[in-house]
């Protein structure tokens, strides 16, 4: 991935077949299945790839037990199925994990027994094995931090576990050696019309200045929770399409669950299920589901969602987490499709596709697991419009392998640091010290501080390798600085 030869290629293409505004889950699924069908695909990114909702889920490839409890069967199913396939295609990045559910009342066992065994049977083949009920003991063998008053047992089932700023970085890969355009720093700054009819976006490259004009058969909106400001380029009247909710999680350290495996919670006080998860070598507690009315590039934990999170998992733990335990938090808005509910848990999470008066394609909801199928059902609807019979691939497609980064760096030596972020300088289109810290490693995310003591580092190796000044090394550094004091909550 170099981001000098795809500019080259852009200017070079007189007309792409289709052109994909947004870099996160979505966005990046389309390109790959757009361009594995042999379009000419290129897709546009405001900021850096996965930057948003897409670098700050659970970490879960799932099927979804809530969606069980709710009965959205379809969801379930669906979800299970992409699980089944990601964890063929993408064995390197999506693992199986291990959950138990803790049983603390006489009912549970048989309730949630059940429950999990139906989620095993609609897997079927693609199933990555089977639920067991255990017994008290067992359930402390494997997490020997649980609350053992009144403890009777547990029900273990298996889901899948990834990183997510791994994978949408695999993803590009994988786009762009099918010969897609994958372009970060390059915003939409209008969208191109011909007879009122939508045939191309003006992008900016941000890091240089320079515009362009791109042509394409195809514009499709997969912004997210950013997908109103795109379709209010199309038509400052539309009404609005998105309901944002915001999820926290919070990070600490393995002492607090050591072992391997994940806990869940299947029902808090909101309704929600909680979630315990070790991730590269730490604890990701999480997550909240709150309401909000403004869409923002860099959202924060709010003081009560921070509250929610560590009383509820102080109620299972021997150990209760304190603020002063945090390593990191980060929160992340859900793109949730509009509906009548003023609760945001039971909105949908389906995804949809709609089509405006201008031809402007928009795919919006969803969650990562389902990514692919996302893409599928988009591209299948472009094939319609451009009267193509050429059919989806992705089922069987292997994703780009990626070198192996370490997501916690602060024990590297500064050589191999530096090593680390030349290869992603070079390959990987990191452009920031964010970049880096925050989603080609996961720095920022499992200990801020360290995150922080790294940044000089990370932007004097940057700024040698991007040929920048010294006053670019210092903006680099306070706007580090300023950003992670968002990853960390107030102690006082």
């Amino acid at each position: 991935m170099n981001r000098q030869q795809l500019t080259e290629q852009l200017k070079s293409t007189p007309e792409f077949d289709i052109c994909i505004i947004g870099g996160g889950a979505t966005g990046l699924g389309i390109a790959v299945d757009a361009a594995s069908r042999g379009y000419k695909t290129a897709l546009f990114e405001q900021l850096d790839f996965a930057k948003g909702t897409s670098s700050r889920s659970t970490k879960l490839v799932h099927g979804g037990v809530r969606y069980l409890q709710q009965g959205n069967i379809k969801l379930v199913m669906e979800a299970l199925k992409e699980r089944g396939l990601l964890l063929k295609n993408a064995p390197a990045l999506v693992s199986n994990q291990k959950f138990i559910v803790p049983n603390y009342k006489w009912w549970e066992k048989p309730y949630y027994g059940i429950g999990l065994k139906i989620y095993d049977w609609m897997a079927g083949s693609l199933g990555i094995g089977p639920s067991e009920l255990l017994s008290k003991e067992e359930t402390l063998a494997l997490a020997p931090t649980l609350d053992p008053e009144d403890l009777t047992g547990a029900v273990l089932y298996h889901d899948g576990q990834f990183d997510d700023a791994r994978l949408a970085i695999s993803l590009a890969k994988t786009a762009v050696s099918l010969d897609a355009v994958v372009l970060n720093y390059f915003p939409v700054t209008a969208l191109l019309k011909k007879q009122n009819n939508v045939c191309g976006v003006q992008v900016k490259n941000s890091l240089t200045g320079k515009e362009y004009s791109v042509s394409s058969k195809v514009v499709i909106n997969a912004t997210g929770v950013f997908t109103d400001r795109i379709l209010s380029m199309d038509n400052p009247a539309h009404e609005a399409l998105i309901s944002p909710s915001q999820g926290i999680h919070l990070v600490v350290d393995k002492e607090f669950l050591p072992g391997d495996t994940a806990i869940m919670i299947p029902k808090t006080d909101d309704g929600r299920v909680l979630f315990a998860v070790p991730w590269h070598d730490k604890i990701v507690l999480g997550t909240t589901d709150t309401p909000v009315d403004t869409v923002e590039e860099e959202p924060r934990p709010l003081p009560d969602e921070i509250d929610f999170i560590l009383t509820h998992i102080g109620r299972y733990l021997t150990k209760d987490p304190q603020r002063s335990d945090v390593k990191s938090m980060f929160a992340g808005l859900r793109p949730l499709v509009k509906g009548k509910s003023k609760i945001t848990a039971t909105l949908s999470r389906d995804h949809l596709i709609t089509i405006s008066e201008s031809d402007l394609i928009t795919v919006t909801g969803g969650k990562w697991t389902t990514y692919r199928k996302m893409a599928e059902d988009a591209v299948n609807l472009v094939a319609e419009k451009l009267q193509s019979q050429i059919t989806c691939v992705t089922h069987e497609l292997k994703l780009k392998p990626l070198k192996p980064v370490p997501a916690e760096i602060s024990q590297l030596e500064e050589t191999q640091i530096k090593e680390l972020i030349r290869y992603c300088a070079e390959q990987e289109m990191c452009q920031t010290v964010e970049d880096f810290l925050s989603r080609r490693t996961r720095q920022l995310l499992l200990d801020t501080r360290k995150a922080i003591a790294l940044a000089p580092l990370v932007a004097g190796t940057l700024a040698e390798l991007l040929q920048k000044e010294d006053v670019w090394v210092q903006a680099q550094i306070n706007n580090f600085k300023e950003l992670a004091k968002n990853y960390l909550p107030d102690t006082q």
